[in-house]
């Protein structure tokens, strides 16, 4: 199992820094970008870090959900999986090499982002360290869920829409502030994977944060990582062996 998720999580970690290399730089400019839009209407307190907090994330949701959704919706359709198929290799290994690659090309994005949000909005960097426990459980999540919607899906266009939609799901439910949006909205925000990640990295912005329930929050983003990401296996599956 081991050299097996090594093996693949090499090879899709080489494929990826050649491929999304400026997919990665657009995801980057596209949440400074939305932070500093906010900066115009948002001024400092919670609504400042849940901004923050959310458009850090969403490089994360932008290349861990929506990238790894449109390549497994391509794999399936370009026939990747039979070829995988014919490898000594766990299906579990396949999708833990492939989202922990996607995953890690999204730390250089997050933490820029971060900083210049901390930056644009005078938050402190002193528990910026948070992004170490964030980045991997965050995108543990959604490229769990990446992969299985992008295994899923009966077409790859149906893949790359589905992938978009979770991206604009993760951009509007976790960059606006919590108290902001309507009751039934927040419903929808708790039940997405990245929601804890947001929260637990808004609250490290706080001069003394409750660290008891920024480990809750790291804690059900794990959880919700191991779900989504046994779900992809199960997916991967169902998809190789149709």
């Amino acid at each position: 199992m081991f050299p097996s998720l090594a093996a693949v999580y090499r090879a899709q970690l080489s494929r990826a820094r050649v491929a999304r290399i400026p997919l990665l730089f657009v995801a980057t400019f596209q949440s400074v970008g939305i932070m500093v839009l906010m900066r115009g209407v948002v001024d400092g307190g919670s609504e400042a870090r849940a901004v923050v907090a959310g458009s850090s994330v969403l490089v994360v949701a932008f290349v861990a959900l929506n990238l790894l959704a449109q390549y497994f919706g391509q794999l399936r359709a370009g026939g990747g999986l039979d070829h995988y198929a014919t490898l000594p290799v766990p299906p579990a290994a396949v999708v833990l090499g492939a989202a922990g690659a996607y995953a890690s090309f999204t730390v250089p994005g997050t933490i820029v982002t971060a900083v210049a949000g901390s930056v644009l909005f005078g938050l402190p960097l002193t528990h910026l360290w948070v992004l170490v426990a964030v980045i991997p459980l965050s995108g543990a999540a959604l490229s769990g869920l990446g992969a299985a919607l992008g295994l899923l899906a009966p077409r790859q266009e149906l893949a790359t829409l589905l992938g978009q939609l979770g991206m604009s799901a993760a951009l509007l439910l976790g960059v606006l502030p919590a108290d902001r949006l309507p009751t039934p909205v927040g419903w929808a925000r708790d039940l997405l994977p990245s929601t804890y990640g947001v929260e637990a990295l808004a609250r490290s912005f706080d001069a003394h944060p409750d660290w008891a329930v920024v480990v809750l929050d790291l804690a059900v983003c794990a959880v919700v990582g191991v779900l989504s990401l046994a779900a992809a296996t199960w997916a991967y599956r169902r998809a190789a062996v149709r």
